[in-house]
């Protein structure tokens, strides 16, 4: 069966297809040694802010950005406007000592440039994209997750487009949203074939963000599953399949792959420090 992602995605044809499974298996407790050396500090002064949990039998990263603890920004290219297209480029140009951890952040073209709205250092790099396609990108209603200082959401593209009035500091659109106001997308089959390494990022009341990427393949239906039921966010937004990468400086985690595009940064606020 072919693959239902196509995060490089250039057509604009087509109906929107996004299809998946959601496991009938129990939460599981928390067991940070699932996988030996994630989630573990490497010195008593260094804590990772990601953990590994399982949920429904399979393993998963789990991190979280606190407001006032972590500053989240969007990167795409270095300064001289060469595209990272890893986090193992993008972490060359930083102090991991003041990166709490960083994921890919999104679809993209073939080159490397973002399919859907971008904002980088208040910048717009590209406008929301509304079309219609083939991917998951185009599963209505996609998402953008974005923020400003401490203030971040995920919101549906038209529920965007219609309450934002200003440019946000950071931003990226992707899709499908997994969870929406508490429930998940309609297009999320109970029972879906596919499954691969796939990461998303939810918001919860207290505006913490939530990133999970997942350490084995899963299905849509079981990361969004995780999300609602376990995390308890009202909205959460899919990220990637196939590409999803988790840099965590704390545990020693680089993940290399197939190139990427966008990326999200948690940074370490000095004064938290």
């Amino acid at each position: 069966m072919a693959p239902v992602l196509a995060a490089c995605d250039q057509n604009q044809g087509g109906e929107p297809v996004a299809r998946a499974q959601i496991g009938d298996g129990v939460a599981e407790p928390a067991n940070p040694n699932a996988v030996p050396g994630f989630g573990i500090a490497q010195s008593d002064e260094e804590i990772s802010a990601c953990r590994i949990v399982r949920f429904e039998g399979s393993s998963l990263t789990h991190c979280m950005a606190v407001p006032g603890v972590h500053r989240v920004v969007t990167d795409l290219a270095a300064d001289s406007g060469t595209r990272y297209r890893s986090l193992k480029a993008m972490s060359n140009d930083r102090q991991a000592a003041n990166v709490a951890f960083a994921m890919n952040a999104g679809m993209f073209h073939e080159d490397g440039s973002p399919l859907g709205y971008f904002v980088e250092r208040s910048a717009r790099l590209e406008e929301v994209n509304t079309g219609n396609g083939q991917g998951d990108f185009y599963s209505k209603p996609n998402g953008i997750f974005y923020g400003t200082d401490d203030e971040w959401q995920v919101r549906t593209t038209p529920d965007f487009l219609e309450n934002v009035r200003r440019r946000p500091g950071f931003g990226t659109q992707s899709g499908p949203m997994l969870v929406i106001a508490g429930d998940l997308h309609p297009d999320i089959l109970p029972d879906g074939p596919e499954r691969v390494i796939r990461n998303g990022v939810g918001m919860d009341r207290e505006n913490r963000a939530h990133f999970v990427i997942s350490n084995e393949p899963v299905s849509f239906g079981r990361l969004a599953r995780y999300f609602r039921d376990e995390l308890q966010v009202r909205n959460a937004l899919y990220l990637d399949g196939d590409h999803a990468a988790l840099w965590d400086p704390a545990s020693g985690r680089l993940d290399e792959g197939a190139p990427i595009g966008p990326m999200v940064v948690v940074e370490k606020l000095a004064e938290a420090n």
